[in-house]
C-alpha cells in the first residue's frame, strides 16, 4: 500500500511537470554589465523590462537616456563616474532654472543618447504624455558637470534614485516633473548652479499644483547649492530627514496663483544650518541668503521637528522659517509650524505673509518677526 502510494504522488508530480496545471515559466531578469570605454546606451537599449545595467567602476564621457519600465540603471558607488562626451559644453554658471530639459523619446541607440545629451542632461528618465515610464531604479553613481542637470526625468512614475552624487552641473543636480510615486532616498547633491534636487509639476507651462501621489524625499545631503531643495507647484509630498548646508537657501515649497495651490507638503525631521551663501536676484526670485525653509503661495502644509540653525543673511528672504508671499502675490494659508529647533538664525521665525490660518505653535526659538512668533 505504502509503495502505491508513493507511485500515485510519482505519477502526479510528473504530469505536473509536464505542464498540465503548470504556471508559464518566468523570464528570468538579465544583468548586462558595461566597462568604461563601451556604449550604456547600447546596453540600456538592449535590456528588457526588470533587468540591470550594472556600470563597472570607472569614467564614462556619456549621456543615457531610459525609457524601458523596470529597469535598473546602477554602478558601484561614487567611483562609478558620468561626465559630458569630450567636447560638450559644461554648465557652472548659476541658472534661474526656469527652462526644462529637452529630451527626446525615440529609446533607439545613439539617437536617444545624443537626445539627452543636446538636453545638457547627464541620465534621462523619460515616459509620454499617454504613457508613463514605470519603476526605473537610478542607483550608485555620480553625474557631474552636465550644462543642465545630472539626472533629469519627466512623466515617471515609482522612479528611485538613491545612492546617487550630482556634482558641479549647470542648473539642477536631480529634477523631475510630470512625475508621481518617485522615492529619493541617501543622494548628495553640491555645488549645482539652481537646486540640488528639483521636484516640480512643470516648468514651461503655467499650471496648477499637481499630486505626487506620496513622493518621498529623504535622508539626503544637500550643499553648495543655489537651493538645497525646490518643490514647485506639487502637493502631498514629504521632505524627511535630510541635511541641508552651505547653500543659498535650504528648502523652497513654492506655489503661485494657480489653482490648486502648492501644498499638503510635510517638511519634518531634517537638520538645516548655515545656508548662508549669497545668491544674486534672479527674474522671479529676490536674492538669496541665509534662508533655512521658505514657504510661498503654499497651503495646508506642516513643518515641523526640524533642527534649523545658523541660517543668516540680509535678503528678504531671510531667516529660519519664513512666510512669504509668492512673487506674484499670492498667500500662504493654513500652513502649521510646529515643535521645531531654531537657533542664531537671522531671525529665526519670519511670517511677512497676510494669509489666513498660519499658525505657529511649541517652536524653541529667540527670535522672530513679527515679535511673538517664539
Amino acid at each position: 500500500m505504502k509503495k502505491c502510494h508513493i507511485a500515485y504522488l510519482a505519477c502526479t508530480a510528473a504530469l505536473i511537470g509536464t505542464g498540465l496545471g503548470a504556471a508559464p515559466p518566468v523570464a528570468a531578469h538579465r544583468i548586462h554589465v558595461v566597462h568604461p570605454g563601451e556604449s550604456i546606451q547600447k546596453a540600456v537599449d538592449a535590456a528588457q523590462p526588470g533587468d540591470t545595467v550594472l556600470l563597472t567602476y570607472g569614467t564614462y564621457h556619456e549621456s543615457v537616456e531610459v525609457s524601458t519600465p523596470g529597469l535598473t540603471l546602477r554602478g558601484v558607488g561614487r567611483g562609478t563616474v558620468l561626465e559630458p562626451e569630450v567636447g560638450a559644453s559644461t554648465g557652472t554658471a548659476p541658472s534661474t532654472g526656469s527652462g526644462a530639459a529637452k529630451t527626446g523619446k525615440t529609446g533607439k541607440a545613439g539617437k536617444a543618447a545624443n537626445s539627452c545629451a543636446a538636453g545638457g542632461n547627464g541620465i534621462c528618465v523619460v515616459g509620454t504624455k499617454d504613457h508613463n515610464v514605470d519603476d526605473v531604479t537610478v542607483a550608485s553613481l555620480t553625474v557631474s558637470g552636465f550644462a543642465k542637470t545630472g539626472l533629469y526625468a519627466t512623466e515617471a512614475d515609482g522612479l528611485t534614485v538613491r545612492r546617487v552624487t550630482a556634482v558641479k552641473n549647470g542648473v539642477w543636480g536631480i529634477a523631475t516633473e510630470h512625475s508621481v510615486h518617485g522615492v529619493f532616498r541617501n543622494n548628495t547633491a553640491r555645488d549645482n548652479g539652481d537646486a540640488g534636487l528639483f521636484l516640480a509639476n512643470t516648468v514651461k507651462e503655467e499650471q496648477g499644483a499637481t499630486d505626487t501621489e506620496g513622493t518621498v524625499v529623504e535622508h539626503n545631503r544637500l550643499e553648495g547649492n543655489r537651493i538645497g531643495v525646490t518643490v514647485r507647484r506639487l502637493r502631498n509630498l514629504t521632505l524627511a530627514g535630510n541635511h541641508l548646508t552651505g547653500n543659498c537657501a535650504g528648502v523652497f515649497v513654492v506655489g503661485d496663483e494657480n489653482k490648486p495651490k502648492a501644498g499638503f507638503v510635510t517638511v519634518r525631521d531634517n537638520r538645516i544650518e548655515r545656508n548662508n551663501k549669497s545668491c544674486p536676484k534672479t527674474a522671479r526670485l529676490d536674492a538669496l541668503q541665509g534662508s533655512g525653509i521658505v514657504l510661498t503661495g503654499a497651503e495646508d502644509s506642516l513643518v515641523t521637528r526640524n533642527v534649523i540653525k545658523d541660517n543668516v543673511g540680509k535678503s528678504p528672504l531671510s531667516g529660519g522659517i519664513v512666510l512669504f508671499k509668492s512673487f506674484v502675490g499670492t498667500t500662504s494659508e493654513r500652513n502649521r509650524i510646529s515643535d521645531n529647533l531654531l537657533r542664531g538664525n537671522s531671525p529665526d521665525l519670519v511670517n511677512t505673509d497676510t494669509g489666513k490660518g498660519n499658525t505657529f505653535e511649541g517652536n524653541s526659538c529667540r527670535t522672530s518677526k513679527p515679535a511673538g512668533l517664539c
